[in-house]
């Protein structure tokens, strides 16, 4: 058996619907896979003695999701009055229009083309609903439109698909680039010096109790990666898929689209730096 204390970040277990923190619900969308992981987190936030929530990333467009996190929330004595999205990638936005029509909520989100309504979301907006008050982090890497939000009262942040519960996230190139992903993860890791952050509560995978140590995580992984890659291309290995299959030979095959993205942002990251 696994002991969680020695995972990245101390993951808390399984990943299942329900409270998480004392401001925030899961509720797990049924969309399993080997990107999503368990599926999406769809996150209800608001304070305890609120009648009023943010639901961050509504997830993909499934009546029944979209329904059970309207369900889950009238269930604690909530009414949905926002909806937040922390990047626009389907499985965690495609449900976002239907989830705004079924609940009468505008939509925000950093790129103009995802939102319902005039509202944006920019770096340090705070949104506040209800007494609840998060803070808009901007964290492009994974995608260039990527967003966390900083719940300071839970000393927890969500971080969509920035840092994830369990295993790596891709760096999707072109749209997301490595430089400004190392950026984003140093802007995460100084939440957990300076702002007691300690949480993350993830777009996929299980809650990481140990904010710090699963960034540092993070940065150390990168590290690895770029020198992987930087000797394959010394030796040879000149395209995206030939590294893939060279430095991800451990990895699920099922994987390597994936991981192509990212080898293609890190050979981008290392011939801008004069390193290959």
């Amino acid at each position: 058996m696994t002991n969680a204390s020695v995972l990245p970040g101390q993951p808390r277990g399984a990943v299942v619907s329900g409270r998480a923190t004392a401001r925030t619900i899961n509720v797990l969308a049924p969309n399993p896979s080997a990107m999503t992981l368990d599926g999406t987190n769809t996150w209800i936030v608001a304070e305890p003695d609120s009648d009023l929530a943010v639901v961050v990333d509504p997830g993909p467009l499934d009546q029944g999701h979209l329904r059970n996190v309207v369900a889950t929330a009238e269930k604690a004595g909530k009414r949905i009055a926002l909806t937040l999205l922390t990047h626009g990638h389907p499985d965690h936005a495609e449900g976002a229009a239907r989830f705004a029509e079924l609940t009468g909520t505008k939509v925000r989100a950093l790129d103009p083309a995802l939102r319902l309504g005039d509202e944006g979301l920019a770096a340090g907006d705070v949104i506040r609903t209800g007494g609840l008050e998060l803070r808009v982090v901007p964290t492009p890497g994974h995608t260039a439109d990527s967003l966390c939000f900083h719940l300071a009262a839970d000393q927890a942040v969500l971080t969509g698909d920035t840092v994830l519960g369990r295993g790596t996230t891709v760096v999707a190139h072109p749209d997301g680039r490595l430089g400004d992903y190392l950026d984003s993860l140093r802007r995460l890791r100084s939440l957990t010096v300076d702002d007691g952050v300690h949480t993350v509560l993830p777009g996929h995978g299980p809650v990481l109790e140990d904010a710090q140590g699963a960034v540092e995580y993070y940065l150390a992984h990168r590290a690895s990666r770029l020198a992987q890659i930087e000797t394959a291309v010394e030796n040879g290995h000149r395209s995206a898929a030939d590294v893939v299959a060279h430095v991800y030979a451990d990895v699920d095959r099922s994987l390597w689209p994936a991981a192509e993205l990212s080898v293609r942002a890190q050979l981008e990251y290392l011939q801008e730096h004069g390193l290959i």
